[in-house]
């Protein structure tokens, strides 16, 4: 054993990252998750609005469509707590 070396303070390190590592993979999964759902949704809408030839709609599908590209799911990963307190309440409403 080398000396300075804590093998319990190793472990609770390992540990801690395996969690962060866990709480990042379940935030990414359900925010892409949600990202390809409202972007299939709106896809439909552009379809819809294209069949019928309304112009109105079909303009506000494709600026929704744009305005949740040019968002960045990895800003709320800034505070990990709040990522963990989403992730703990099953009532959550996942917004992007």
């Amino acid at each position: 054993m080398r000396v300075g070396f804590e093998p319990a303070l190793f472990c609770c390190a390992i540990a801690k990252i395996n969690a962060q590592q866990y709480l990042l993979m379940a935030y990414l999964d359900r925010s892409f998750d949600e990202r390809a759902k409202n972007f299939r949704a709106l896809f439909s809408v552009v379809d819809k609005a294209m069949s019928s030839g309304n112009n109105d709609q079909l303009a506000i599908a494709l600026n929704s469509i744009t305005e949740i590209a040019k968002s960045n799911p990895f800003k709320e990963l800034a505070n990990l707590a709040s990522v963990r307190a989403a992730l703990d309440d099953p009532d959550h409403e996942w917004t992007f």
